[in-house]
């Protein structure tokens, strides 16, 4: 009996996942093709142009980040490449978690060196 239980718990989380898959690509077909007609086919970045043959590659990025919010005049959406939306979520996923490095990590060391220190004394020798 146990046997037939895990089967049955087995079948019912395999139907619970497979509706919430239809659900999650019945909500993305809906705001991405609102989004496509709605803008051009230009990535909102690197400005690369798709077309039919390639749109697959192209995505809609929701600014906010929240991708239940879809208003119907796209005011959270943006067209941007595979390339440019994974470069946007890596960003924000640093600067939502402090794994951003700080300005002042980035700071490089001064030149100290002036190529040009001598230069009239240089061409007074000429």
């Amino acid at each position: 009996m146990t046997v037939k239980k895990t089967q049955i718990d087995t079948n019912k989380s395999a139907q619970i996942v497979s509706e919430a898959r239809r659900n999650q690509e019945l909500r993305e077909q809906s705001y991405r093709g609102q989004a496509l007609k709605l803008y051009p086919w230009i990535c909102g970045r690197c400005t690369r142009e798709f077309t039919h043959t390639n749109l697959s590659e192209l995505t809609v990025h929701h600014r906010d980040h929240n991708h239940d919010n879809n208003p119907p005049d796209g005011s959270n959406w943006e067209l941007l490449c595979l390339y440019c939306h994974d470069n946007e979520h890596s960003r924000y996923e640093e600067t939502r978690f402090g794994n951003a490095k700080t300005a002042s990590s980035h700071t490089a060391a001064i030149a100290s060196h002036n190529p040009f220190a001598n230069l009239k004394d240089m061409m007074s020798k000429k």
